[in-house]
């Protein structure tokens, strides 16, 4: 495996991804290429990416998984060059996509979002909001933060005052 990938993907998610993004490259908007890639990350404008495993040299698109961690695109990989090109329906080779609009497929690009965000780590399945959310200790009004605070001992009468002054 290469310096630039950062988790291995199922074959069966291998082939729910070809589908769609078969069908995607019809109804949706792509970006093709390594430059085109970066900047449509970027700019935040990328909503999903697709990386060849079989880039060379690997510095080429080193930088595409960092930046799309960096902007929350969610990334993930194809085998070849030659495959990439296929699934996207140019006859030349292809290092990376990046998917700008999903068109009429959304439902099934958020499907195959949520699966490898799954297998690369990005979402924790067991953990849910609701349980994050007790666990989180409630912040403290102003008025608990008020009494807890001690507050400086004032002398009683002038003479205490004077005392003090003199010292």
């Amino acid at each position: 495996m290469s310096e630039f990938i950062k988790f291995s993907v199922p074959e069966d998610l291998r082939v729910l991804q070809d589908e769609t993004i078969k069908k995607l490259s019809k109804s949706g908007k792509i970006k093709i290429g390594i430059n085109e890639v970066t900047k449509t990350i970027e700019r935040g404008n990328a909503k999903f990416v697709l990386i060849a495993e079989d880039v060379s040299p690997a510095e080429i698109v080193m930088h595409i998984p960092i930046i799309s961690k960096e902007k929350k695109i969610p990334f993930s990989y194809a085998k070849t060059k030659e495959d990439l090109g296929k699934m996207v329906g140019i006859s030349a080779k292809a290092s990376c996509v990046a998917i700008t609009d999903a068109g009429s497929m959304q439902k099934e690009l958020t499907t195959l979002i949520d699966k490898i965000e799954e297998v690369s780590g990005g979402k924790k399945a067991a953990v849910k909001t609701e349980d994050v959310k007790k666990e989180k200790p409630a912040p403290k009004k102003e008025e608990e933060v008020k009494k807890e605070t001690p507050k400086e001992e004032k002398p009683e009468n002038k003479e205490e005052v004077k005392k003090e002054n003199k010292e």
